[in-house]
Protein backbone atom coordinates (compact mmCIF):
# COMPACT_ATOMS: atom_id res chain seq x y z
CA UNK A 1 0.00 0.00 0.00
CA UNK A 2 1.34 3.25 -0.79
CA UNK A 3 0.02 6.48 0.02
CA UNK A 4 0.14 9.45 -2.22
CA UNK A 5 1.58 12.64 -0.50
CA UNK A 6 -0.39 15.68 -1.45
CA UNK A 7 1.96 19.02 -1.15
CA UNK A 8 3.39 21.12 -3.07
CA UNK A 9 7.44 20.68 -3.52
CA UNK A 10 10.11 23.60 -2.68
CA UNK A 11 11.10 24.83 -5.89
CA UNK A 12 7.02 25.37 -7.01
CA UNK A 13 6.91 27.50 -3.68
CA UNK A 14 9.88 29.12 -4.47
CA UNK A 15 8.68 30.17 -7.66
CA UNK A 16 5.06 31.47 -6.44
CA UNK A 17 6.62 33.66 -3.86
CA UNK A 18 9.04 34.77 -6.65
CA UNK A 19 6.46 35.80 -8.31
CA UNK A 20 4.28 37.16 -5.86
CA UNK A 21 7.51 39.14 -5.30
CA UNK A 22 7.96 40.55 -8.74
CA UNK A 23 4.38 41.38 -8.80
CA UNK A 24 4.43 43.69 -5.33
CA UNK A 25 7.54 45.03 -7.34
CA UNK A 26 5.81 46.66 -10.01
CA UNK A 27 2.49 47.17 -7.98
CA UNK A 28 3.59 49.13 -4.77
CA UNK A 29 5.30 52.36 -7.03
CA UNK A 30 1.63 52.37 -8.70
CA UNK A 31 -0.35 52.26 -4.82
CA UNK A 32 2.30 54.97 -3.87
CA UNK A 33 1.53 57.65 -6.93
CA UNK A 34 -2.66 56.65 -6.15
CA UNK A 35 -2.01 57.63 -2.75
CA UNK A 36 -0.60 61.21 -3.79
CA UNK A 37 -2.71 61.74 -6.40
CA UNK A 38 -5.41 61.36 -3.92
CA UNK A 39 -4.21 64.15 -2.05
CA UNK A 40 -3.93 66.47 -4.98
CA UNK A 41 -7.69 65.82 -5.68
CA UNK A 42 -8.90 66.58 -2.85
CA UNK A 43 -6.97 69.69 -2.32
CA UNK A 44 -8.55 70.68 -6.08
CA UNK A 45 -11.87 69.92 -4.45
CA UNK A 46 -11.25 71.92 -1.51
CA UNK A 47 -10.40 75.06 -3.26
CA UNK A 48 -13.60 74.21 -5.47
CA UNK A 49 -15.66 74.05 -2.51
CA UNK A 50 -14.42 77.46 -1.13
CA UNK A 51 -14.78 79.21 -4.15
CA UNK A 52 -18.46 77.96 -3.88
CA UNK A 53 -19.17 78.63 -0.59
CA UNK A 54 -17.71 82.06 -1.37
CA UNK A 55 -19.67 82.97 -3.91
CA UNK A 56 -23.04 81.76 -2.18
CA UNK A 57 -21.98 83.72 1.46
CA UNK A 58 -21.82 86.50 -1.18
CA UNK A 59 -24.93 86.07 -2.84
CA UNK A 60 -26.58 85.77 0.90
CA UNK A 61 -24.68 88.92 1.65
CA UNK A 62 -26.09 91.15 -1.39
CA UNK A 63 -29.59 89.49 -0.91
CA UNK A 64 -29.77 90.81 2.13
CA UNK A 65 -28.34 94.03 1.81
CA UNK A 66 -24.87 93.58 2.70
CA UNK A 67 -25.03 92.97 6.67
CA UNK A 68 -22.16 92.64 8.26
CA UNK A 69 -22.88 88.93 9.04
CA UNK A 70 -24.63 86.73 7.44
CA UNK A 71 -26.11 82.92 8.63
CA UNK A 72 -25.05 79.65 6.69
CA UNK A 73 -26.31 76.59 8.01
CA UNK A 74 -26.39 77.58 11.62
CA UNK A 75 -23.03 79.03 11.25
CA UNK A 76 -22.52 82.94 11.15
CA UNK A 77 -20.03 84.51 9.13
CA UNK A 78 -18.63 87.91 9.34
CA UNK A 79 -18.64 89.50 5.79
CA UNK A 80 -15.48 91.54 4.49
CA UNK A 81 -16.38 93.48 1.09
CA UNK A 82 -19.53 91.40 0.60
CA UNK A 83 -17.24 87.88 0.86
CA UNK A 84 -16.91 85.63 3.82
CA UNK A 85 -13.40 87.38 6.02
CA UNK A 86 -10.75 84.70 6.40
CA UNK A 87 -11.44 84.53 10.02
CA UNK A 88 -14.66 82.33 9.24
CA UNK A 89 -14.61 81.38 5.88
CA UNK A 90 -13.91 77.76 7.59
CA UNK A 91 -17.24 78.23 8.70
CA UNK A 92 -18.75 78.21 4.87
CA UNK A 93 -17.85 74.48 4.92
CA UNK A 94 -19.47 71.84 6.34
CA UNK A 95 -16.85 69.37 6.77
CA UNK A 96 -12.87 69.33 6.71
CA UNK A 97 -11.67 66.41 7.58
CA UNK A 98 -8.15 65.56 6.16
CA UNK A 99 -7.14 69.28 6.02
CA UNK A 100 -5.52 71.44 9.18
CA UNK A 101 -6.89 75.30 9.39
CA UNK A 102 -4.96 78.26 10.01
CA UNK A 103 -5.88 81.49 10.02
CA UNK A 104 -2.60 83.78 9.71
CA UNK A 105 -2.22 87.76 8.60
CA UNK A 106 -1.29 86.90 5.01
CA UNK A 107 -4.69 84.75 5.01
CA UNK A 108 -6.49 81.71 5.56
CA UNK A 109 -4.92 78.28 4.75
CA UNK A 110 -5.93 74.73 5.02
CA UNK A 111 -2.88 72.25 4.50
CA UNK A 112 -3.50 68.66 3.85
CA UNK A 113 -2.98 66.44 6.46
CA UNK A 114 -0.32 63.65 5.45
CA UNK A 115 0.91 65.44 2.76
CA UNK A 116 4.85 65.49 2.21
CA UNK A 117 5.46 69.43 2.43
CA UNK A 118 2.09 70.43 3.66
CA UNK A 119 2.94 74.58 3.49
CA UNK A 120 2.95 73.65 -0.95
CA UNK A 121 -0.28 71.24 -0.22
CA UNK A 122 -3.69 72.64 0.58
CA UNK A 123 -5.93 76.03 -0.19
CA UNK A 124 -5.36 79.54 0.63
CA UNK A 125 -8.06 82.23 1.10
CA UNK A 126 -7.13 86.22 1.45
CA UNK A 127 -10.00 88.64 1.67
CA UNK A 128 -9.79 91.10 -0.96
CA UNK A 129 -8.86 94.84 0.41
CA UNK A 130 -11.22 96.15 -2.86
CA UNK A 131 -14.72 97.17 -1.51
CA UNK A 132 -17.02 93.96 -3.94
CA UNK A 133 -13.65 92.54 -4.95
CA UNK A 134 -13.77 88.62 -4.52
CA UNK A 135 -11.45 86.75 -2.44
CA UNK A 136 -8.33 85.53 -3.97
CA UNK A 137 -8.05 81.55 -3.56
CA UNK A 138 -4.99 79.70 -4.68
CA UNK A 139 -4.52 76.14 -4.83
CA UNK A 140 -1.14 74.59 -4.27
CA UNK A 141 -0.46 71.01 -5.26
CA UNK A 142 3.04 71.45 -6.16
CA UNK A 143 3.72 68.90 -2.95
CA UNK A 144 1.36 66.78 -2.68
Amino acid sequence: MNKAVGGFTLIELVVVISILGILAAFAFPRFVSLEAGTRTTAVQELGDSIRSTSALAHALSLAQGNPATVTMEGQTITMANAYPNEATINNTLIDISGFTYTDTAGGATFTKNGAATPASCGVTYVESANAGAPPTITVDTSAC
